[in-house]
């Protein structure tokens, strides 16, 4: 049976082969914990201060500043919560976006139930964040502003170094969920004035269940209240046994992130504007989110006159593809995103969410293209007339 088409890069991608090669020595030579005073740990301490070294080269950070995590939703959680208790004495206000990911959402929502206050802000109808209206809602009070680098639904950009500049300027903590962005756009915690940012693996083909937060050590030094406790491990800010394998593999999934990134970038989308400009053709389908401030790999769209669970029933044999976030996937609600876009609960529910990857051709984007057409055409022509 032949496997449908891999286009949902946003959800998660495979494993580079490249990263895999990597990692494998360290399930079985290299194996030593990497806190054990002897030769086998210290073969392993090494390769990881070198893994460290190397992931905070690619931000702008120093080796210190990396702590290693379980993935992103796990930094972003130390970043919310350690923040809100280690700065509770400043103030208990804290600042979002309405189209953050669940894991800032969920931890803002269990800091309001403590008595933290959050002010949760729209954006504008292409994705963007108002700087006028962050700025407003900046208190005396308020010890962080978490804004993501890269949606993970349509895509969308928001302006870093302006957010981080406001925040500075108003001596704010700034948090960017940049699991989406690392690899992709250049990122520089330094240029950008970024004090806190979330770091995944499994989004550039490494694997999965490996993270990372970047955490300021000067000028100002962030504090953090740790939320796992035991042995004291990075820096006593997340204990736990590292897991080698899991951190050489994304050092290595960085790292040719990196060094393939600008060509890379291009024909990834090239890919997406010729997936775009043939399903543009079927006429009633519209782009969610801003049409150039967008990652190269991300087209989200919306289909008028189709009913959203049969798109996706009608897609899923030819192109494994999402309505939205793969967090949120099977949830009947509309896609909290493209509600604070503007998009009727119709639209919302019809919508598409296309991540183009590494290893995707442009055989199988018109191949994709043809089907999504046939399919729409034939759910608006058995469509009951109202």
């Amino acid at each position: 049976m032949t496997r449908p088409i891999y286009l949902d890069a946003h959800a998660t991608t495979p494993v580079d082969d490249r990263v895999l090669q990597k990692m494998l020595p360290f399930f079985t030579e290299y194996f030593g914990n990497p806190g054990s005073l002897h030769a086998y740990g210290w073969e392993v301490e090494a390769a990881l201060r070198q893994a460290r070294e190397m992931l905070a080269g690619a931000i702008g950070a120093t080796p210190e500043e990396i702590i290693f995590t379980s993935g992103a939703t796990e930094a972003n959680n130390l970043a919310i919560k350690g923040v809100a208790e280690a700065y509770f004495a400043k103030g208990r206000h804290l600042i979002t976006v309405q189209t953050e990911h669940s894991a800032i959402l969920d931890p803002c929502r269990y800091l309001e139930s403590l008595g933290f206050e959050v002010t949760y802000l729209p954006v504008q109808p292409d994705g963007l964040l108002d700087l006028d209206k962050l700025e407003q809602a900046i208190r005396s009070d308020t010890v962080l502003v978490s804004v993501m680098a890269a949606n993970n639904e349509i895509g969308v950009l928001q302006p870093l170094n302006q957010i981080g500049a406001i925040c500075q300027q108003h001596q704010v903590l700034f948090h960017t969920d940049a699991a989406q962005a690392i690899g992709k756009i250049p990122l520089d915690v330094e240029a950008m004035q970024i004090d806190l940012m979330s770091l995944t693996a499994h989004k550039i083909y490494g694997p999965k269940g490996i993270g990372a937060l970047y955490v300021r050590r000067r000028q100002p030094r962030v504090q953090l209240a740790a939320q796992l406790h035991g042995g004291g491990q990075e820096r006593g800010l997340r204990s736990g046994t590292l897991y080698p394998p899991q951190i050489v593999g994304f050092a290595e999934a960085v790292q040719l992130a990196l060094a393939e990134r600008e060509t890379e970038s291009q024909r990834i989308q090239q890919l997406r504007d010729r997936l775009w400009q043939q399903l543009q053709e079927v006429g009633g389908i519209y782009l969610n989110g801003h049409s150039d401030r967008r990652l190269p790999g991300n087209l989200n769209i919306s289909v008028e006159g189709v009913d959203g669970q049969a798109l996706l029933l009608g897609i899923q044999p030819f192109a494994a593809v999402s309505s939205g976030s793969a967090c949120a996937s099977a949830k009947t609600t509309p896609s909290h995103v493209l509600s604070a876009l503007g998009r009727s609960p119709e639209l919302a529910h019809a919508s598409i969410r296309f991540g183009i990857g590494r290893f995707n051709t442009e055989a199988e984007i018109d191949r994709v293209a043809a089907g999504v057409a046939a399919t729409v055409k034939a759910l608006r022509n058995t469509r009951p007339a109202l």
